[in-house]
């Protein structure tokens, strides 16, 4: 049981730090450490467990594109502002590895707000609306990580 607790221990250590460098799924690898643990436990606490972190994930998940989508149409950037920013952000998960869907959104707000407005200085004002969006979903990305970990944390010194 402690080999398979220590790898679980290593699968969200390592969720945890793909949310920080978004090289690898992140919440993905926190469920898949919580999973390979409640799995090998097999009793009513590790299912209860694993619920409650697949729902926050779940959660977590929808709200980090949720809230940064909803600040940026309420600063004014159009919703075709923001397809032109997801479909390049796509583009650029694939072209650049790690960073790529980041600097891939804010590059198609970038030029889409360039296009709609006709200059740097009024695209730059919804670029760094989309720079913020970017933090933010960073930032829920790995709230929801923390706390699908410390809840797994909890049921292993508590249960």
């Amino acid at each position: 049981m402690e080999v398979v607790t220590v790898l679980a221990a290593v699968l969200v250590a390592v969720g945890i730090v793909g949310i920080a460098l978004p090289i690898l799924p992140g919440l993905v690898l926190v469920v898949a450490g919580v999973a390979v643990w409640a799995v090998a436990r097999a009793d009513a606490t590790a299912w209860i467990v694993l619920g409650i972190v697949v729902a926050i994930v779940v959660v977590g998940s929808v709200v980090k594109y949720l809230v940064p989508g909803r600040r940026l149409r309420d600063s004014g950037v159009p919703g075709r502002t923001i397809a032109l920013g997801a479909v390049l952000g796509v583009i650029g998960f694939f072209v650049i590895p790690v960073v790529g869907l980041f600097i891939g959104f804010v590059l198609g707000i970038y030029l889409a707000e360039l296009a709609r407005l006709g200059g740097h200085d009024a695209a730059w004002p919804s670029t760094r609306k989309a720079l913020g969006a970017v933090g933010w979903s960073i930032v829920i990305e790995m709230a929801t990580g923390l706390i699908a970990a410390a809840v797994w944390v909890g049921a292993l010194v508590f249960a």
